[in-house]
């Protein structure tokens, strides 16, 4: 069957001496893997060189029933990322979010609310000038709405703990480990006040948004199923010293 649908690069692997696996979230399929040529002629219909982490492309795709890999018989970029590819900070953050949503965004079937959320945020990313350092904690804590873990803000009050296992701020301090105290609680509810349009307003210290970064990965940990160990923090968290 072929059909034309937009797609969002999360990640990519050598499959052999010809072609790689493109893993990308379509608006059409959802997750889908393509295989793409390895070869950078310039009359092919798909260049690979297309497929940077969270480029967003527009394709026309063949897909087969009961098959793990389809092609891509046509594709150009849909709007182009200049920022994002060539300013080291952005490029960085742009490495971390495709491995966050390649190891998230699981679903075959698709969803036009998520696609429509990465799509534009990729977009602020590449226009983003301020604030940008708070770009990926603002990504984060609202994909979880979209993965359906996002946390009870209603229930924040003084001095209360926020239960990372159930999502919620309680009035004592919980029985397991996986808590924020009081003091890391008011951070933490404001800073699911945070926005694309007023990220530019948070100030955190280095030591602080490492700390934050790394609570908020907890929280998708305790909640997707074999979410790992992302191999790009450090390298992004590095950009901020």
């Amino acid at each position: 069957m072929l059909c034309k649908t937009r797609g969002i690069v999360l990640h990519s692997i050598p499959y052999n001496d010809k072609y790689s696996i493109i893993y990308m979230y379509t608006e059409a399929f959802g997750r889908a893997s393509y295989l793409v040529s390895r070869s950078r002629g310039k009359k092919s219909p798909v260049s690979k060189a297309l497929f940077m982490p969270l480029s967003v492309v527009d394709m026309e795709v063949e897909h087969l029933n009961k098959r793990d890999l389809h092609r891509i018989r046509e594709s150009k970029l849909s709007y182009p990322l200049s920022e994002i590819f060539c300013n080291p900070i952005k490029n960085v953050l742009a490495l971390f979010l495709a491995e966050i949503l390649f190891r998230v965004v699981k679903e075959t079937e698709p969803d036009t609310r998520l696609f429509d959320y990465l799509s534009s945020s990729i977009q602020l990313l590449e226009v983003s000038d301020k604030g940008v350092a708070n770009f990926h904690l603002v990504f984060l804590l609202h994909l979880l709405h979209y993965m359906g873990i996002y946390p009870n803000v209603d229930s924040y009050t003084v001095n209360s703990c926020f239960d990372m296992l159930n999502g919620e701020f309680i009035d004592s301090t919980p029985l397991h480990r996986h808590y924020l105290n009081q003091e890391e609680s008011v951070v933490f509810a404001r800073l699911l006040r945070i926005s694309f349009e007023n990220m530019s307003l948070y100030s955190f210290s280095r030591q602080d948004r490492v700390h934050i970064i790394n609570r908020i990965l907890e929280y998708y940990r305790l909640h997707l199923p074999d979410f790992p160990e992302i191999k790009s923090l450090s390298v992004m968290q590095s950009l901020f010293d």
